[in-house]
């Protein structure tokens, strides 16, 4: 796991914008966090990163976004779903087979119906709360082989906001 921490949302949407350099065709994050943690901000960065400019917004009751970049970026967000069947609702195994990406808000809620192969960001406020400076705690656990063999890359493209152990 890579920690992270950004100190206002212009520094997650960075940190995201960062991440999405390492995008490739048919990758898949999932976002999870407290209501409120950031992660629809941090998909905006990540779309600015693939050079998505129009405003992107949060699913919540559309359940999914399209929106054309370097890559195609697939925005869900499952925060409504009632069942685990809803998910094929939503074409998710189709859009697991195309050649964007795939940036689930969420997405801890849906794992099990999910491959083993993907990023989870996780977003947490620091001491548990939401902080006046707007910080936040940002975990990636790269998850699968896909994930494993950029580790490497993910450690260089958060290094700004790696988090320095206490000596």
């Amino acid at each position: 796991m890579i920690q992270a921490r950004t100190r206002s949302a212009d520094d997650t949407r960075a940190l995201a914008a960062s991440l999405a350099n390492l995008a490739q065709p048919g990758d898949l994050l999932l976002l999870v966090g407290d209501l409120g943690a950031g992660k629809t901000t941090f998909t905006q960065g990540f779309a600015a990163g693939l050079g998505i400019s129009g405003p992107v917004t949060s699913p919540t009751f559309t359940l999914a976004r399209e929106y054309r970049g370097r890559l195609l970026l697939h925005h869900l967000d499952v925060f409504r779903l009632d069942q685990l069947s809803e998910v094929l609702d939503l074409g998710l195994p189709e859009l697991l087979d195309s050649s964007g990406v795939i940036l689930i808000e969420w997405g801890d809620a849906i794992r099990q119906t999910l491959p083993n192969d993907h990023l989870e960001v996780a977003l947490t406020f620091i001491d548990g709360r939401p902080s006046p400076p707007d910080e936040r705690l940002v975990a990636l656990t790269p998850m699968g082989s896909r994930w494993q063999a950029r580790a490497g890359d993910l450690v260089t493209a958060a290094e700004p906001w790696q988090e320095v152990p206490p000596q």
